[in-house]
């Protein structure tokens, strides 16, 4: 990612896991300095976002924020998420930190999806009371829809998608938890993952699977076939060391259409972190003629 924003001596993100964008805020948490780095194209700075008191983050590992700008953050060592309005003030917190490990979150609709590691599950709360509904699988007698080490989550039109590091794959069930099909296996030929991590679905519903062993992402459509991949060990721009995290953006299209050929128009943005290296972020275009 070419430094758009910031003092002349930047900031170092250290160590960057999970990411949001919204309106032309980038929001990466970083897992070092226990909160977040803000980059606003808007304004051209960056800065941390550290919260104290009920809002004190510990290792924020993966974030969401709602299209009223809500920040939610699966905090995995203070094991609850954490929630901030627009402006980053602390709303809540939920989570039993004795019996939860959450990896990711995602609100959906009336209900918040978060990905519970420890328990080998996802837990389903209501967006109301934070009161937890259901956990996926609701079908743990499926060896297929069985969890292992569920990391990341992502859902889209009555879909929820789960990436499980502890069986090399990603599995789709409907939003009530019933298992539907798996993408990938393990192994080392295209179309296999050692160590699946972000996931996303754009809106052709084609998956995009970061995997952290292979350094690339894969994408599959709702077949689960490969299509193409992506990335590769790191030797240079464009190249992912030990990638994190993966988001498709069609909202902030407009901070990067100047950096992309005058005779092609920039379709969507893919985000993808790199937890070490020298690009910690970055960023890839789907374009087209025009």
């Amino acid at each position: 990612m070419k430094i758009l924003a910031g003092p002349r001596e930047p900031i170092p993100i250290f160590k960057p896991y999970g990411l949001a964008i919204y309106k032309g805020r980038i929001f990466i948490c970083d897992t070092r300095v226990k909160g977040l780095d803000v980059v606003d194209l808007n304004n051209y700075t960056y800065e941390l976002f550290t919260p104290g008191g009920r809002g004190m983050l510990k290792k924020p590992i993966n974030c969401f924020i709602d299209t009223n700008g809500v920040l939610y953050v699966a905090d995995v060592e203070r094991k609850q998420v954490v929630i901030f309005d627009k402006n980053l003030k602390y709303i809540a917190s939920f989570g039993d930190a004795s019996v939860i490990k959450p990896t990711d979150v995602f609100p959906y609709e009336d209900k918040i999806f978060v990905a519970d590691i420890k328990n080998h599950e996802i837990k389903v709360y209501s967006k109301e009371n934070y009161s937890l509904l259901y956990s996926v699988p609701n079908d743990r007698t499926d060896p297929e829809g069985v969890l292992y080490s569920p990391s990341n989550i992502y859902v889209r039109n009555g879909r929820l998608y789960v990436s499980d590091m502890g069986s090399a794959n990603v599995k789709e069930f409907t939003v009530k938890g019933k298992y539907i099909r798996t993408y990938g296996s393990l192994g080392a030929m295209l179309g296999q993952q050692v160590r699946p991590k972000g996931i996303a679905v754009d809106r052709d519903g084609i998956l995009y699977v970061v995997d952290a062993a292979f350094e690339n992402v894969q994408m599959f459509n709702s077949e689960g076939k490969l299509l193409m991949f992506f990335g590769g060990p790191y030797k240079g721009p464009g190249d992912m060391w030990l990638p994190a995290k993966v988001v498709i953006d069609y909202d902030n299209v407009q901070y990067f259409q100047p950096l992309v050929d005058p005779a092609f128009n920039l379709k969507y943005l893919i985000f993808v972190t790199n937890q070490f290296g020298p690009d910690k972020i970055n960023v890839y275009g789907f374009v087209e003629e025009k």
